[in-house]
Formats: structure tokens, C-alpha cells, sequence
């Protein structure tokens, strides 16, 4: 019986299983990294066969090779294509079928990017539960971002980078953290299921600015709390330190709305 593997890649994808004439692969992957090999994927060069607009499309020859001492039912896999600047453009999948011990597998695909592809990477998405104990904890990519962009995120209490960012997350309850200087800071919980896919997104708004902006004439911007201004001098303190401003280096004052406590 002949056995079937089909790959879906983001836009306009064919699939069709062949006899390609071997060569060389440019990558190699072997899943699991660590622990006993599953299955090894080998990806040839990516050859260009058209283009239209800003899309390009490419030709792939692959072989997927069943390392383990068992059959695989199936498996599903997520795939990430990258350029040559590590961006991501085009996200698909891998599954497979069926593939007995020492099985190998040959297709060709043909693959629309938005980029020229150079190196790919794949995540588990699906797995057997004859394989969830031998492979390791499966992981989603998430593409998180902030408005404004430019705050620090945290997975967990784990510092991540700056916004925006990919990051990897495991089955489970999770908490991203936003924090930016000027905003006030914000939580958001995540929830990836055992059968999520790849490739979703998250924006987190940070809200209004949680203190004064002093916009100096040299370009400088201070984030603070105004204490006072006359004519002649502003003062503002800025992380707990009063800060003496001439009152010529300031180009303008963004005051924000405060609740004033009744004095006794």
C-alpha cells in the first residue's frame, strides 16, 4: 500500500508525491532533539519557479525517514519558514501517515512565500500517545505584541524581549506581563489546549500613561510626575529623583488627569 504524506504551506500550495531524483539536502532535522530519534526530515534547496507580485513560489524535494523501532500511526507537525534574516514568511504543516520501521518517503511541493525561504523549523502540533511519552512537551508559537510596541513582556514572570516577539509556549495556564516606562502595566492569561495550533497572535493594550511627559527642545522625553513650573524653572520627578529643568530647554508639557485626595 502506498503510503501518504501531505504538507500544507500557507498560500497556494500543491501537493503531489513522487519519485524526485535524489540530491543532496540542504537541511536535515531530526525529531526529537534530544532522546531517542522519531523521524529525520530532510529538505532540499528551495527552488524558485514563479513569481507574481510579491509572492514567489518555490519547489521543495523532502524525505521523511521513520527512525523509530515502530510504526507511526500519525503525526502532525507545524512548519515555520524563515528568510535569510531569520523573519517568518509562511507557516504550514507536516502530516504523516502510517510510515512503518526504516520507512522513507519522498514528496515535492510546490510552496507561495513572501519572501525567499532559506531554513525552516517544525513543532508538533499532533502526536499518538504512544509517542507523547517518547517525544518531548509540545510547544505553540505566539506571535505577541503591544500598543504602543516597545514593552518588555514576561512568560510566567520570565522576562521574553521586547514587544513585538515570537515566543514558545507549552500546554497549559500561562501569564504574559506587560510593562513599558510612561504606561501603566497589564497582565494577560493564556490557555494552550493539547490539540492548539501554531501560529496565533496576541496584542495586549497598555492603556493610558500612568505619568507627566516633559518633551525637552533637544529631542529628549521625560516621563514623570510634574512637581511645578514657573517661569524660569520645571521641576518633575522622574523614578522617585527631582529633576531641575531651565525652563528654556522645555518644548512641552503632556499633563495627565490625576485624582486629588481631599486634605484633611
Amino acid at each position: 500500500m502506498r503510503q501518504l504524506i501531505c504538507i500544507f504551506l500557507a498560500v497556494g500550495v500543491t501537493i503531489a508525491v513522487v519519485q524526485a531524483k535524489d540530491q543532496p539536502p540542504v537541511q536535515v532535522i531530526t525529531w526529537p532533539q534530544t532522546g531517542t530519534p522519531i523521524l529525520r526530515l530532510s529538505f532540499a534547496k528551495f527552488k524558485e519557479v514563479s513569481s507574481m507580485g510579491n509572492m514567489r513560489s518555490f519547489m521543495i524535494d523532502t524525505v521523511a525517514e521513520n527512525l523509530w523501532s515502530k510504526r507511526i500511526s500519525h503525526i502532525d507537525f507545524a512548519v515555520y519558514l524563515y528568510d535569510k534574516s531569520k523573519v517568518r514568511i509562511a507557516d504550514g504543516g507536516i502530516s504523516l501517515r502510517d510510515v512503518s520501521p526504516g520507512q522513507s518517503v519522498k514528496f515535492q511541493t510546490m510552496v507561495s512565500a513572501s519572501g525567499t525561504p532559506v531554513s525552516l523549523e517544525i513543532a508538533p502540533v499532533s502526536l499518538p500517545e504512544e509517542l507523547r511519552a517518547a517525544g518531548p512537551p509540545r510547544t505553540v508559537t505566539l506571535i505577541v505584541n503591544s500598543v504602543p510596541q516597545g514593552a518588555v513582556v514576561k512568560l510566567d514572570s520570565n522576562d521574553m524581549g521586547i514587544t513585538p516577539k515570537q515566543i514558545r509556549l507549552g500546554v497549559g495556564k500561562h501569564v504574559l506581563e506587560f510593562s513599558k516606562e510612561g504606561f501603566n502595566t497589564g497582565k494577560f492569561p493564556v490557555e494552550i489546549g493539547p490539540d492548539d495550533a501554531s501560529g496565533g497572535s496576541v496584542s495586549y493594550e497598555l492603556g493610558t500613561a500612568a505619568h507627566d511627559t516633559i518633551e525637552l527642545r533637544d529631542g529628549t522625553v521625560l516621563t514623570g510626575d510634574l512637581e511645578s513650573a514657573s517661569s524660569t524653572e520645571v521641576l518633575v520627578r522622574v523614578a522617585g529623583n527631582v529633576q531641575h529643568l531651565n525652563r528654556n530647554q522645555v518644548k512641552r508639557i503632556l499633563l495627565i488627569e490625576r485624582d486629588i485626595s481631599p486634605q484633611p
